[in-house]
């Protein structure tokens, strides 16, 4: 009985070839890119998210910190994404909503929420925090704004796009038009 390995034909060969060429070219494009964003002094992507905190959003800053928030949110780049990443959240909802979402977050929701309401829900320690903690967290958040374009905007980059406006006309159905009005036109009022 012979124990002979079957050779690799040539096709197979030149599959192999090609894929390995592939990832040393993306390994190659990795570090190329990689050295040039560590050595650059300007960033590779404008920043559109923002703060400005008041004293009491600094204050909020630290609650939300030491209030374990960041164990399931993000925000300043800070924390998981096990939850909704808060940076931007200011720019779509006030100090008031987000004050009373802290209080009664199922009521000021409107329906059941993951982790936010009554025990034994993750997150129900925090409407039972002081109120004065509630305000400043609240400030906090309200003060993590987003421009529009950014990632976390409720609204898209400023202009047309040639590529965005070339998919609505290709696979948005007619009755769409008529029944949505494009974001890009108008800016959205703020929810309350």
């Amino acid at each position: 009985m012979s124990s002979k390995k079957p050779s690799v034909k040539t096709g197979e060969k030149v599959l192999f070839g090609v894929v390995g060429v592939f990832i040393l070219l993306a390994v190659i494009a990795y570090i190329i890119l990689e050295s040039v964003r560590l050595t650059s002094d300007t960033p590779m992507f404008e920043n559109k998210t923002s703060f400005d905190f008041s004293e009491q959003g600094s204050i909020g800053s630290a609650l939300f910190r030491e209030s374990r928030c960041t164990s399931c949110h993000r925000a300043l780049r800070n924390g998981t994404n096990m939850g909704l990443s808060l940076d931007g959240v200011g720019s779509e909802r006030t100090y008031d909503w987000l004050y009373n979402f802290l209080k009664n977050p199922e009521q000021t929701y409107g329906a059941s929420t993951l982790d936010h309401g009554a025990a034994p829900k993750e997150a129900a320690y925090v409407s039972r925090l002081p109120d004065d903690q509630l305000k400043a967290i609240a400030q906090f958040i309200s003060e993590l704004k987003a421009e529009q374009g950014s990632a976390s905007a409720p609204v898209p980059p400023d202009g047309r796009s040639e590529f965005i406006d070339s998919m609505v006309k290709t696979w948005a159905p007619k009755e769409w038009k008529e029944k949505y009005s494009d974001v890009r036109e108008k800016q959205p009022a703020q929810s309350e």
